[in-house]
């Protein structure tokens, strides 16, 4: 099985113009940007502009970004977490038990409105993980 941990990062409504920059820098593309407003999620009027998910490509150069939740604003340490794409439900569990026996789990394992099964655990050494698997 091939797995490729994908960069996350999280900004405090920053998260268009880092995109504008990290465009003009590398001169590569965006993708799929969702913003918190246009999501089938609850959220404060006050970021309905701001980014819930968004891609950024380029050749093999790949990174993920969002906007922070109120209330949620990162930090050194948790501004950025390794994204691991998972290929099943037996899967996603697997790792989930494991690092979560060591590590705090900072989103319990569930189902999610974009279709997939999700979770975010922070592990004993202080790195975030994002473990999704998007259902088939």
């Amino acid at each position: 099985m091939k797995y490729q941990a994908t960069p996350y990062f999280s900004f405090v409504g920053e998260a268009k113009d880092a995109l504008e920059y990290y465009k003009e820098v590398f001169e590569g593309e965006v993708l799929g940007v969702q913003t918190f407003g246009e999501a089938d999620f609850p959220s404060p009027p006050e970021i309905a502009d701001h980014i819930m998910h968004a891609q950024f490509k380029k050749g093999e150069l790949f990174f993920m970004m969002s906007d922070s939740f109120p209330g949620q604003a990162p930090s050194p340490g948790n501004h950025i977490s390794l994204v691991l794409e998972l290929e099943s439900e037996k899967e996603i569990d697997l790792y989930y038990k494991r690092l979560t026996e060591k590590g705090t789990v900072i989103m319990e394992l569930q189902d999610t409105f974009w279709g997939a099964m999700y979770a975010k655990v922070k592990d004993p050494f202080g790195i975030h993980w994002d473990l999704n698997y998007t259902k088939k």
